[in-house]
């Protein structure tokens, strides 16, 4: 399985990802956008496009699908919850079903509400632990509830879902937002280390060569999977009026910061 990760270059920052079966060329196209960029990417890795697969209804996830259709016939997929919002989806859908392509790409689906109700990620069960995960996760940071979304439940897609893949599994987002995501973890924890490490790192990056992170990783820099760390509970508490420093009220009080970010 190749992962072709292809940066959109638009206001948002959005990474389409190109997921390739290596042996018969077929290939999904996740959340894609700008089509000419899709289309240009899986000529230049001489794939057919089979299967679009939509992490969520949001118009940037989503945008590309009439054109990529067009183009290659590819069937729709998104959770089932989206069917009624994104159109002329073919398949509905949800948690543990597995999304297969060619001989190699094997993808099972989570059902990961919270930045939307209709959100699904794709954890792979063939070569690299990879996990597509669209806005629920980003690099050092979680996706936001405003348009749609739950708090609540992204923090339960967090700590009962996420948490718990294997640390090794590498960290593939819809934005490139590592950043300032970064930035806000250090300003929560302004002694990680690791954190301004990394920082230091990406800085010297481009979108198009963005270092991949592993879950790993982010537990050590992301301060939504840190709800237990003790400098993150105590600079919240001083930003925050009347924060509690249980996980949950620990991850809306940043979640609400990050929102002003």
């Amino acid at each position: 399985m190749k992962i072709v990760r292809i940066y959109m270059d638009n206001f948002l920052n959005n990474y389409c990802h190109l997921i390739i079966c290596e042996e018969t060329r077929e290939a999904i196209i996740l959340d894609p956008l700008d089509v000419e960029k899709c289309l240009a990417e899986a000529e230049r890795h001489s794939a057919k496009i089979t299967t679009i697969v939509n992490t969520h209804e949001h118009f940037d996830h989503i945008e590309g699908n009439p054109g990529i259709v067009e183009a290659t016939g590819a069937i729709i997929c998104a959770h089932k919850n989206a069917m009624s919002s994104i159109p002329n989806v073919n398949v509905g859908l949800s948690a543990g079903d597995l999304v297969k392509v060619g001989n190699q790409v094997r993808l099972r689906v989570l059902y990961t509400p919270g930045h939307t109700q209709a959100h699904l990620c794709l954890i792979s069960e063939a070569g690299e632990a990879s996990l597509f995960c669209g806005d629920t996760l980003f690099n050092a940071s979680a996706g936001n509830c405003r348009n749609g979304g739950d708090v609540n439940d992204l923090y339960q897609t967090f700590t009962e879902q996420l948490d718990s893949l294997p640390e090794q599994t590498k960290i593939y987002p819809g934005h490139d937002y590592i950043e300032n995501n970064l930035k806000f973890s250090l300003s929560r924890d302004p002694g990680n280390t690791q954190a301004a490490e990394l920082l230091a790192q990406v800085q010297k990056e481009t979108p198009d060569t963005r270092t991949v992170t592993t879950l790993g990783i982010e537990k050590s820099i992301n301060p939504f999977f840190r709800l237990d760390n003790q400098a993150i509970i105590s600079n919240l508490q001083s930003a925050v009026s009347g924060q509690k420093s249980d996980p949950k009220s620990v991850f809306i009080g940043l979640r609400s910061l990050r929102d002003k970010w």
